[in-house]
């Protein structure tokens, strides 16, 4: 609990993650404890392997610690079984990945609705219609994904986050597959609707002038955190 008696949105309490290959036990993570409060943005930043990803996967309840756990608004995650945690996270989360994972047989438009048709919202259609707008894509909601700019992609995924108005964002490199102008576009569309909508944002990055963006910032290497 914070001093306000108010639970922190996101707690890692000692997550630890090893994988085995072969008679190797590789250490991901280790020990990793910190807390985000309501409305914080977040960045964790630390060079490419050093367990950033693997972190952001077991705060989503996507994977499953080898130690510790992970609580999200109070709520042991690792204590639900897989319904549970997918219920969950369609109830508090949003995702920004890299890679985008729009799918390509939906349009935009269809992207983006699908989180909102999957958690039964009878206004799922003028939802992302309302938040495609607001990215600047209301003149590309019938494109496919291969018909659009990585840029573009980028907002259609931006817009299928924030469609629901989940209380915490996580995002996974956002920037990474763009160029640079695109990226400083992305970043920025990412932080207003953060503000708008009253978000906790967590982003991991390797880029440390998007880390200095956030109002606080921890340092992985190797699987351990500073602060």
């Amino acid at each position: 609990m914070t001093e306000t008696g108010i639970p922190p949105i996101v707690q890692a309490v000692h997550l630890g993650k090893q994988v085995h290959n072969g008679a190797v036990n590789l250490t991901i993570l280790k020990d990793v404890s910190f807390t985000v409060l309501s409305r914080e943005a977040l960045a964790i930043l630390g060079a490419s392997g050093s367990g950033k990803s693997t972190l952001l996967g077991l705060l989503a309840g996507l994977d499953t610690p080898s130690s510790g756990t992970v609580r999200m608004n109070g709520v042991d995650v690792f204590a639900l079984d897989e319904d549970g945690r997918a219920a969950l996270r369609a109830q508090m989360v949003g995702f920004v990945f890299q890679s985008f994972q729009l799918l390509p047989a939906l349009t935009a438009l269809e992207n983006t609705m699908l989180p909102l048709e999957l958690a039964g919202d009878p206004d799922a259609r003028l939802q992302a219609l309302r938040i495609l707008e607001r990215v600047g894509l209301e003149g590309r909601l019938y494109h496919y994904p291969k018909q659009l700019s990585g840029g573009e992609q980028q907002r259609v995924a931006i817009a299928r986050a924030f469609a629901g108005k989940p209380k915490l964002l996580l995002a996974d490199e956002p920037t990474g597959n763009l160029d640079s102008a695109t990226g400083a576009q992305i970043i920025e569309l990412i932080f207003e609707l953060n503000r708008e909508q009253g978000t906790t944002l967590l982003m991991v990055t390797h880029d440390e002038q998007l880390s200095r963006r956030c109002g606080r910032l921890l340092h992985l290497t190797a699987g351990e955190l500073t602060e």
